[in-house]
């Protein structure tokens, strides 16, 4: 199923200008807004290829920088934007909005795909947008930065985690105590954080594939 793609979108928050990458299958019956983790951004080799899978089972997607190129540059020197959850959370409600205005994505159910930092800002965000957002998947994620919302979570939320990445298995198990929504912890056998083993990505994809495939259908 061929994906429309514009190489670049863009989404205004303020005074700011994030940039995005949105693709539209034909027939397209859902879409999912990436959020990207600590020091990456919407060109993550990982979040792409996983993008490319939900497209090519009829889900348009939108990769997005939720932080500009001179807030890049100084989350490089400081590392402390990429954990500002508030900050991410509220990028992040903003591209669900334009989504939402979006004559290609304003009918289709959207599902939140998140990625380390990025899974603690959907989870929030998900809580400010309970009407809009029908599913959250968290890849290697710190859903514990989220805190308090968690309990407040309304979407069916899948926590997917290396089984090599031990420290973060315990967060997550943490975090999946405290939601009170349908949900699952799925731990990829032999995968580390950021799933670089052979085949633990494609199982990512599957498993995301699936749970939005059931939510958003």
């Amino acid at each position: 199923m061929m994906a429309t793609t514009d190489p670049l979108v863009h989404v205004t928050a303020g005074s700011i200008t994030l940039e995005g990458d949105l693709a539209v299958p034909e027939n397209a019956y859902g879409v999912v807004l990436f959020a990207h983790g600590s020091g990456s951004s919407r060109h993550s080799p990982r979040n792409r290829y996983v993008a490319g899978e939900l497209q090519r089972r009829g889900l348009a997607t939108l990769l997005i920088d939720l932080l500009t190129t001179e807030e890049e540059q100084v989350d490089m020197r400081t590392a402390h934007l990429r954990f500002d959850i508030g900050l991410l959370a509220n990028r992040l409600m903003v591209a669900t909005d334009w989504l939402g205005r979006n004559a290609q994505t304003g009918p289709l159910k959207l599902g939140l795909f998140g990625a380390s930092t990025g899974a603690a800002a959907a989870l929030v965000a998900t809580t400010e947008r309970p009407e809009r957002v029908a599913a959250v998947v968290s890849r290697g994620g710190r859903p514990d930065l989220a805190g308090a919302a968690l309990s407040h979570v309304g979407a069916p939320t899948l926590l997917i985690v290396g089984g090599d990445d031990v420290p973060v298995i315990g967060l997550n198990r943490q975090a999946y105590a405290k939601l009170n929504v349908e949900k699952r912890l799925e731990i990829v056998p032999g995968a580390s954080h950021l799933f670089e083993e052979p085949g633990t990505l494609e199982e990512v994809a599957r498993c995301a594939g699936d749970w939005f495939e059931q939510y958003l259908k």
